[in-house]
């Protein structure tokens, strides 16, 4: 009898949650592509599974056309739009982690993240995948998210953890150079988002802050278990092709 090899199970779908409002397309769109190329379904997600809309500033550029996303990641979020997943995300308050092969928590600094950087539901899902030691990326002011979440027993999900994000330097660069003109548009809170993370990984954690100078072609990020982190959009195309890998092995 000739034995039929058995097909191989595909992964779980990697699941994007976004704010409704104001989420960095970059940081979104370069995950996207990467999980497309590699034959990796994806689904999205806002609080109450209304469409989301990214901060159009970002896309127009915020300066005179600067600091705004590249013109390939602008065409890539266009294109992204145009996916049905995105059109018509799910709740994220109805989910369960088991679903889902790993976690995107991408960035974005405009005041309508707030909404999902406070979700105490966000919080729950993200908590949800941590105990299942299950994939979780974090970019950004995701790693807010991070800082915000708390396991069963009260302790930060990534508490004694190697992690980057949003590096003070970074964040206050971008706030200097556009505050005569956006005011606190760069400051989504008063505290930086380096400081509030250090501040929850703990003594026993290691914040890492990468290259003196951040730019598009030297991106940086930290693999830590089953924890990615990156600092900024310029970080997004390496940290989008490692969380895709770090979904497809979990999933083989």
């Amino acid at each position: 009898m000739t034995t039929v090899p058995a097909k191989p199970v595909p992964a779980k779908p990697l699941l994007i949650v976004l704010a409704t409002a104001d989420f960095d397309p970059t940081e979104v769109a370069a995950p996207w592509r990467a999980a497309r190329s590699a034959g990796l379904e994806v689904v999205f997600a806002t609080e109450d599974g209304q469409p989301a809309t990214c901060d159009p500033l970002v896309l127009a550029g915020p300066l005179f056309g600067l600091l705004g996303a590249s013109e390939e990641n602008c065409a890539t979020y266009a294109e992204l739009t145009e996916d049905p997943a995105f059109q018509r995300p799910l709740a994220w308050t109805t989910l369960d982690a088991g679903d889902f092969g790993g976690l995107l928590l991408p960035g974005g600094h405009a005041k309508g993240m707030r909404q999902y950087l406070e979700s105490t539901s966000l919080q729950d899902l993200v908590r949800a995948f941590f105990a299942a030691n299950q994939p979780v990326g974090s970019i950004c002011h995701g790693g807010v998210v991070l800082a915000r979440t708390r396991d069963a027993s009260g302790v930060c999900v990534v508490a004694g953890r190697r992690v980057t994000a949003l590096t003070r330097s970074l964040e206050n660069t971008a706030w200097l150079l556009t505050a005569w003109k956006l005011g606190d548009y760069y400051r989504t809170y008063p505290t930086w988002v380096e400081t509030e993370l250090t501040a929850a990984i703990g003594d026993d954690g290691t914040f890492e802050r990468g290259p003196l100078m951040a730019r598009y072609g030297n991106p940086f990020t930290v693999r830590d278990g089953n924890l990615l982190t990156a600092r900024w959009p310029g970080d997004a195309s390496r940290f989008a092709d490692e969380l895709v890998a770090m979904v497809l092995a979990a999933g083989a």
